[in-house]
This record gives structure tokens, sequence and C-alpha cells, in this order.
């Protein structure tokens, strides 16, 4: 045990502690010192503290790496110079566009796109709605001398009431069962996709592709199955579908960090690799030596060589360039002129 904690990352375990941390510390001043906080919730807090943890500890250690740190701090310096208001709206646009939409992977498959953007929408809703809750960010309380009429308080100050029957009550005790539909209808959609395709077939795996769609229909069904029993068992199987509903959202939280579904917060960097892009070409682009042609920014050609030094590789040739500024198609014919100045040296083409 002791060499399982040696071997840890120091950098990104502080920064895990911290930001687990500040979680509880939210919770305190969110549920006024936990007087608004549902103890029900418990495990669902423990469980969200555990994935805040693991998904700061596995960002710090990805972000620590040459390439990704490069990229981090590029975007960083882009965003935030004299092209800041473009950049940033810009930013807006493409979170908009890519993350909630998911339109980055429309030109795929409309199909593939639908299975997406529900998945995506069905959890964002889910999520923006769970975890006020869990925290005790948001709670409903009867207001003083009725009996149906509810206020709506967040972080213990009344933002709004509704009568109880009514369309904002409906919406507002039922919403999580809605966003359990979306979340089914798109799993099912990429569930079908990795049935049928023989690429997807042939690469899937259980515990990286399987086990995710699974276990967000698990979620979804039990959480559905809470709700019907509320509304037409009067609470008979209470106990055994919110101890069942807990169970797959906690395993689903504690999957988060180790799993495919890290890719969510690895996708927000999108961002940053866009405004790279667009500040190179303003930079001006790389010539390759052989084919005389456009074919990368040449900032980005200065940063691989900066970040391939730094991982042991120095493709610096004899006369002073690098191996890096040619093209793709320039390596390759570099490659093949190597192999043809190695057998002529032999003195034998074939055999």
């Amino acid at each position: 045990m002791l060499k399982l904690f040696q071997t840890l990352n120091r950098i990104a375990l502080i920064k895990a502690s911290i930001a687990a941390l500040a979680v509880v510390i939210l919770v305190f001043i969110g549920s006024r010192n936990l007087q608004n906080f549902d103890a029900a919730l418990i495990a669902y807090l423990f469980g969200t503290i555990f994935a805040v943890f693991g998904i700061a500890y596995r960002y710090s250690v990805w972000l620590q790496r040459p390439p990704t740190r490069l990229y981090w701090r590029r975007s960083m310096q882009f965003l935030f110079s004299k092209d800041f208001i473009s950049y940033a709206s810009r930013s807006v646009y493409l979170l908009f566009r890519n993350i909630l939409f998911q339109r980055f992977i429309a030109f795929r498959s409309r199909t593939r796109w639908w299975g997406h953007f529900l998945l995506a929408t069905g959890c964002l809703l889910s999520f923006g709605i769970t975890i006020p809750l869990t925290f005790g960010w948001i709670h409903f309380t009867l207001e003083p001398g009725t009996y149906d009429i509810y206020n709506a308080n967040f972080f213990g100050f009344k933002v709004g009431s509704f009568e109880l029957g009514g369309p904002i009550s409906i919406l507002a005790f039922k919403a999580l069962f809605l966003t359990s539909f979306p979340v089914i209808i798109g799993a099912f959609i990429m569930m079908k996709r990795r049935v049928k395709d023989g690429g997807v077939i042939a690469t899937q795996s259980l515990e990286g592709d399987w086990l995710p769609l699974i276990l967000l229909i698990a979620i979804s069904v039990t959480g559905l199955g809470i709700g019907y029993d509320y509304t037409f068992l009067e609470g008979r199987t209470h106990q055994f579908m919110a101890v069942t509903h807990a169970i797959t959202v906690i395993l689903f939280l504690i999957w988060m960090p180790f799993g495919k579904f890290f890719h969510i917060f690895q996708r927000l960097a999108q961002l940053g690799a866009n405004l790279y892009k667009i500040e190179g070409k303003k930079r001006g682009m790389a010539v390759c030596p052989h084919t005389k042609e456009e074919f990368a920014t040449k900032t980005h050609i200065n940063d691989l060589k900066q970040v391939t030094k730094e991982l042991g590789f120095d493709f610096t040739l004899a006369d002073g360039s690098s191996h890096l500024d040619l093209s793709p198609e320039g390596k390759r014919s570099a490659l093949a002129k190597a192999h043809f100045e190695a057998r002529q040296a032999s003195g034998k083409f074939f055999g």
C-alpha cells in the first residue's frame, strides 16, 4: 500500500485534494452548514466527491504531458492576448456548437450525431439537476400557512414559488425523469451501431464501449422506476428501486475518472486546439523543402521540435535543419532516398 502512494503524482494529488476539498466547502456554504442538506443523498455526495478527486487527478496528470502542457499553455497565451474578444467569442460559439450540440460529429453520420446529441443533452441536464440537489444548493419548502404552495430556494435564498400540481411543479419534480428518455434513446442508438458496424465491432471492448452505455441505461431505467413506484405502486418498492438506482449512479461516478466518460472533460480542450490553429495560420505556414508546398503552421512545427526534444528525440540534421521541417510526403521521399543510398552503397539493389 505504501508503494502505491509513493507512485502517485504529487502535483496531481495536491490539485485533486484541493478540488475535493472545494466541493466539501461548497456543500457547507450552499446548504447553510448542512441545514438544507438531504441526508438521504449522502451516498451520492461521497460518490461525487470521489469522481471530482479522480477527474482532477487524471486531468492534472494529462496536462503534465509535454504535448498537452504545450497545447494548454499556448491556448491560454492566445486567448488572453490582444485578440481576447475575438477568441473568447469563438470559444463560446464552439462551446455551444461542438459541446452542447455535438456538431463536431455530424459530418460522420446523422444517426451517430443524434445518438451523441441525445446522450450529451440528457446527461448535461441530469447533472445540472442532480448536483445542486445533492449538494443542498437547491431545496423546496412549503410556504408557511399553505399546503399547496412550494418555495424554491437556492443557497438558502428564496428564488421563486409555484403551486403544487401546476405545470411548473410538474417540471420541477419530474424534470429528472424526463431527462432519462433522451439518455436511453441515445444509448440504444449507439448500441445499435456497435452491433452492426464491422469496424466498430473489431475494435470495441466491454469496459471501454459497452459498460458506459449499460451504466447510463441502468441509471435512467432505475430512476424511471422510482417515479413509476411513487405514481402507480404507492411506494411499495421504493427501498429496492432507491437502493438499485443509488448503486448504478455511484458505479457511474466511480467509473467516470477511469473509463471512457473521462473524454467528456478532455473534449473541452478542443476549444483551445481550435484557437491554436487560427493563431498558427496568422503567424504563417511552413513550407516543405522537398515539395515546396505549405503543409502546417510554423507555430506547430516549432512547437513540435520543442516537444520532441523534451521527450528525448532530436531530429536535427547535420546541416542544421530538422527532419520535422518535411511534410509527410517529404518524409516518405527522404526515407526512400535513404533506402536507395544504403542499397547502392552495399553494391546490390535486390536480394
